[in-house]
């Protein structure tokens, strides 16, 4: 069957598993169950696609059929070899992909086998188990070649003879390999633009002069210094990926490039030029010792002088997040007057300063989220700070305030989360024999302001409308367990604009509090207070999601169901409360609610005698005991009584019949009268 193109067998047996599917000149054969290439297919087929299967091998006729092949793709087969003459038919072939095989039991026959293919653009071999000396005998007569995907084999060292050939090569992909050395193997690769080498083991990038590079993926290795070599020409890289690494400095970039995007996420990098101690290092040199065959050369390098030296006016993305970054050196930020994303979270900063006017002016995206900052500085008297700015992220910090003003220059906000930080909102409550307000954050007037988050700031109470004059869409207020503690007429000032609230763990328990006024209110989260009745004031709200979790909930109105909010509910969430099991109406009720989902359906329980039940297979005894509890009492009384009644009437007429004649006698003696008996 290997080579049994024609045989009917094969055409009978593929037929029997539903055969392949033909959408105009492209035939799929995925997933079923094939052992060799059908040749009942049609003869104009230009793609085939024979992924999941269990082939083994091509033989030399088994692309015969189909001449006007132009893709291939035998993907997670157990395909160990292609005969040298099974692609002579395929001349035209320019996509092949043979990822996730057994090519390196016979590599050496089917590197014969591809070298036939004089159109071939585009070549995937990942996950074959290859060796980089495996690897050079199959792409050595590819010069066609422009993308090579050798991901997920076990290389460990590249040499310049490996890719020889490959001069027409624009992408190459060795990512998931065991590189941990890298000698001038790119050098004859003169139209490479994207080189992807993640997940290595590589220790470090010196000398980097591939200056027509536009992409370089080197995340997930040990690197520890990238150093570009020195030089006047113009590098075409935009885009550098060296997060997940061990940096311990900024890279030594290009002096001249088009590099936009710089990821660094993930490494032991920190500017020594002043340390947390005030120790000053901006005269340290560091010297490198480059040996090269039989040349040694002595590289000195000023980290601080090359750093200013590379040139970032064309950088829009910066990530430096999860690092060890105490500072940033001074005029380091000014080098990028194109950055519109900086990310730092997850570092040490103590202190930030938005710089002075126009050095971040296109600054959109700001993230110092889980820092040591105590406070951020501005210049004073400075028209535009971050004008273009629209998310800024402090949350889990140290900070009580923010500069004054800053959001009358930043006019385009549109998110800020002060989460974890023990920031008051103004105006702030006179405090009686205090002459000085404390500190706190105005937000009022900033109209722009749609997204908020206040999750565990410690507010007490929200008075003198905070709110006002903003457009809030989404309020996070969870984990303020004394926010609801005060007037609550904040909530009128965003009754037109806010669509998602949350009040988780906010100590909620009266279910007095009035929501009615939000009629644009599309998500609420109440869970995690202690709410013993359902707010009657949602029922005539038109939320789209509600979270009732882990409260003191008995039981939902038995009318919910018909009420506006039952009609536009589409989640739900009601796990975690004490649920009686006898009054369970209201559970039945939203079963019959169409588009009503509930993520915790299993989740959810009722309690019935110290028993913990699901409430949609209650044992009968159960069911017997609450119709008994729920039934109506004055019956219930009048059921238990009339025997007990009908007893005693039975009673009497026993006991007067058995002394009725006693009875008598006892009257005929006091009476004196003679009856006849």
């Amino acid at each position: 069957l290997a080579v049994g193109w024609g045989s009917g067998i094969v055409a009978t047996w593929a037929s029997s598993l539903g055969g392949c599917e033909l959408v105009q000149s492209t035939v799929d054969c995925t997933r079923r169950q094939l052992s060799s290439i059908p040749g009942n297919l049609h003869g104009d087929t230009e793609e085939l696609l024979l992924d999941d299967n269990t082939i083994q091998a091509l033989g030399n006729a088994s692309l015969l059929p189909y001449p006007l092949l132009c893709h291939l793709s035998l993907t997670r087969n157990r395909l160990e070899v292609i005969e040298p003459g099974a692609l002579l038919s395929s001349q035209g072939l320019e996509v092949l992909s043979l990822a996730d095989n057994l090519l390196f039991t016979n590599y050496s026959l089917t590197a014969a086998a591809l070298s036939a293919l004089p159109a071939l653009r585009m070549l995937d071999l990942a996950g074959n188990r290859l060796t980089e000396d495996m690897v050079s005998v199959l792409v050595w007569n590819l010069s066609s070649l422009e993308s090579l995907s050798v991901a997920r084999n076990v290389i460990m060292r590249l040499d310049p003879s490996i890719f020889t050939n490959l001069t027409q090569l624009l992408e190459l992909n060795l990512e998931k390999n065991y590189i941990f050395e890298i000698d001038r193997a790119f050098e004859g690769l003169q139209r490479l633009q994207r080189l992807n080498i993640a997940y290595n083991y590589l220790p470090c990038l010196v000398g980097f002069g591939l200056t027509q590079l536009r992409v370089l993926n080197v995340s997930n290795n040990v690197v520890e210094w990238f150093l570009a070599l020195e030089s006047d020409d113009l590098f075409e890289l935009e885009v550098l990926d060296l997060s997940h690494n061990r940096l311990l400095f900024f890279p030594v970039l290009p002096q001249h490039s088009k590099l936009h995007s710089l990821l660094l996420q993930d490494n032991k990098m920190s500017f020594y030029e002043r340390l947390p101690n005030g120790t000053s290092l901006a005269n340290v040199t560091v010297q490198f010792l480059i040996v090269d065959g039989n040349s040694t050369n002595i590289t000195m390098v000023r980290l601080w002088d090359e750093l200013c030296h590379s040139n970032l006016s064309s950088l829009r993305l910066l990530d430096m997040s999860q690092n060890q970054v105490w500072g940033l050196p001074e005029g380091f930020l000014a080098q990028m007057p194109s950055l519109t994303q900086l990310k730092l979270n997850q570092n040490c900063l103590e202190a930030f300063q938005l710089l002075e006017e126009g050095s971040l002016a296109m600054l959109t995206e700001l993230d110092l989220s889980q820092n040591w900052l105590a406070e951020l500085g501005a210049e004073v008297g400075v028209r535009d700070i971050l004008p273009n700015l629209q998310l800024f992220n402090l949350s889990t910090n140290r900070l009580r305030t923010l500069p004054p003003g800053v959001f009358t220059h930043t006019r385009r906000i549109t998110t800020m989360d002060l989460s974890h930080n023990r920031v008051d909102l103004c105006p702030q409550p006179d405090v009686e024999g205090e002459v000085e307000s404390p500190p706190c954050v105005d937000i009022r007037g900033v109209e722009t302001l749609t997204h908020l988050s206040l999750v565990g700031c410690g507010l007490r109470g929200l008075s003198g409308h905070p709110f006002q004059g903003t457009s809030l869409r989404h309020l996070d207020l969870s984990d303020n367990p004394q926010v609801l503690s005060g007037d609550l007429a904040w909530l009128q000032d965003l009754a037109l604009t806010l669509q998602v609230l949350s009040l988780r763990n906010t100590s909620l328990s009266s279910a007095a509090m009035d929501f009615s006024a939000l009629n644009s209110l599309e998500l609420l989260d109440l869970s995690r207070n202690s709410l013993t009745d359902f707010p009657t004031s949602l029922g005539g709200l038109k939320l789209h999601s509600l979270d009732l979790r882990d409260n003191c909930l008995l039981a939902l109105p038995p009318d919910a169901a018909r009420t506006p909010l039952g009609g536009s509910l589409r989640e739900l969430y009601l796990s975690q409360n004490p649920y009686n099991c006898c009054t369970l109406g209201w559970w039945d009720a939203l079963q019959g609610l169409e588009g009503l989902h509930i993520p915790d359906r299993r989740e959810v329980t009722c309690s019935h005698s110290s028993r913990v039940l699901s409430p949609g297979a209650l044992p009968e005894p159960v069911l017997q005991s609450c119709r008994w509890q729920t039934a109506d009492l004055a019956l219930l009384y009048l059921v238990l009584a009339l025997p007990t009644c009908l007893t005693l009437l039975v009673a009497f007429a026993v006991v007067f019949l058995m002394l009725k004649e006693k009875l008598l006698k006892m009257v005929k003696n006091r009476c004196g009268v003679s009856s006849p008996y």
